[in-house]
């Protein structure tokens, strides 16, 4: 993880130390006899293309530091006591990690600026000039990057800003829009200061803090761009509002002016467009890769043959119901009948394989429908009580209502009990909770007993006998 987290640093620090810095140092000591450094970058400049490798990496990098700091405490604990110490100069590691990826255009700048410097006639000009060429290439390479860098060093203020305690410092993550404005409280249309940071993807609708040292915003309220609305609202004591809708809150601001406002309505109106034009993009390009792509494994084989795994790099989304993959709540796993990546939700189903000895094995929800022989109506009676809807039977029962039950010495709990009338032997009992948010007129008691027999026939007759009362 180390080693992908810095890439080729230390060669890149090995070239600087051992090579260029040292060449330098020399032709400064030199200067008054020799006075040019054009044949020494021109000679030295083509390796300067290794960090071509580091600003490749970079987004890896960024993203490796932020998974492990969240996974591995002993990992966060390091850093932080690293960038205690005195020569990181109160920077955080991303900070230090952005330094190489800056390092070329710095190169290029100041390269330009002898060169403006430099007369014509110079014995240094030509060599110098082409370093510049040389350096320039390099630099090229490094532009979407350096781009990028920008905006994680915004990000990295704005970290710092927020106390370090929101996750932000992301590649993926873009800053669109900053800056001062009122909110108006629901119950008194009192207004308050408030700050907003608005990203790509996200809403930080922050508090101002006011201490001399530390973070200078805490965030009350993260709001989404998924499924954001804006409203221009129209308050006679309170000119310039608008209203920002989301999933998690919806908020009444008040703008400095007519202007601001405008502005602040337009950003967030591109920010939503942006955002869903891009879903829509992506999930229809995915979905539609998804459908033109051969089945390794036919119906008829399916168990019967080993399938070819798909790639976990070539798939984005879950090949069956075309939700996203993250790390945490929906990772990726293999149908081991047909070789599909799936979401855990998809392949919680297991079957016997021909083909691994008739072991069970993980397969996804339509292989098991074709290897079990059933459809979806006929998997519902295999199921479990307690994984059968309520509303299946209740609308077509013999009675039903909440009773209450006892096993052994546990104490009596609640459930919602159905004799359906198709199957009026059976009693099914589904999990109710134990605080009951709505009022009930009457709550059934019951005691249960259930008593079984074989009788001549070979069958098993359930008796049950209620004793109901208020």
């Amino acid at each position: 993880v180390i080693n992908k987290i810095f890439s080729n640093i230390s060669s890149i620090n090995a070239f600087h130390s051992k090579f260029l810095l040292p060449e330098l140092e020399k032709r400064m000591q030199e200067w008054t006899t020799t006075p040019r450094i054009g044949d020494i970058l021109q000679k030295l400049a083509p390796f300067l293309k290794m960090y071509g490798e580091y600003v490749k990496n970079f987004d890896n990098a960024m993203e490796l530091v932020k998974t492990w700091t969240e996974r591995s405490p002993q990992f966060k604990f390091i850093i932080q006591d690293i960038q205690k110490e005195k020569v990181c100069g109160n920077l955080t590691l991303q900070h230090h990690m952005l330094e190489p990826v800056q390092r070329i255009p710095r190169y290029e700048m100041l390269l330009k600026d002898y060169l403006r410097k430099l007369p014509q006639d110079s014995l240094d000009w030509k060599d110098a000039e082409k370093s510049l060429e040389i350096i320039s290439t390099a630099a090229s390479h490094s532009n979407s990057a350096i781009r990028k860098m920008e905006n994680l060093k915004k990000l990295l203020e704005i970290y710092e800003m927020l106390g370090e305690e929101e996750d932000i410092v992301n590649p993926s993550n873009e800053l669109i829009k900053e800056g001062q404005i009122l909110k108006l409280a629901a119950r008194n249309t009192s207004a308050q200061e408030r700050y907003l940071f608005l990203f790509n993807n996200m809403l930080l609708y922050c508090v101002p803090k006011f201490s001399l040292v530390g973070s200078k915003f805490s965030v009350r309220t993260r709001v989404g761009i998924d499924g954001m609305k804006i409203i221009e609202t129209h308050n006679e004591e309170y000119p310039h509002t608008f209203q920002v809708s989301g999933k998690e809150r919806t908020l009444e601001l008040q703008a400095s002016s007519e202007q601001d406002k405008e502005e602040w309505i337009k950003a967030l109106q591109n920010t939503i467009e942006a955002f869903q034009q891009r879903n829509e993009t992506f999930r229809n390009a995915i979905a539609k890769e998804y459908e033109d792509m051969p089945v390794e494994v036919s119906n008829a084989e399916l168990g019967k043959r080993a399938p070819r795994w798909i790639r976990d790099n070539e798939v984005t989304m879950c090949m069956k119901c075309k939700e996203p993959f993250n790390a945490l709540t929906r990772r990726r796993h293999h149908c081991r009948a047909c070789g599909h990546v799936v979401c855990w939700k998809c392949s919680d189903y297991k079957a016997h394989l021909e083909y691994d000895g008739n072991k069970l094995n993980k397969v996804c929800k339509d292989c098991y429908h074709v290897i079990i022989g059933c459809r979806d109506s006929e998997e519902k009676k295999k199921k479990g009580i307690l994984e059968i809807e309520s509303a299946e039977v209740s609308g077509n029962s013999v009675i039903c209502s909440f009773l209450q039950y006892m096993e052994k010495s546990k104490p009596w709990q609640k459930a919602w009990c159905v004799i359906p009338k198709q199957e009026a032997l059976v009693l099914y009992m589904y999990g109710a909770p134990q605080v009951c948010t709505e009022k009930m007129d009457k709550i059934l008691f019951g005691l249960m007993y259930v008593v079984y027999r074989l009788n001549s026939t070979g069958l098993y007759i359930c008796c049950i006998h209620l004793s109901l009362f208020n």
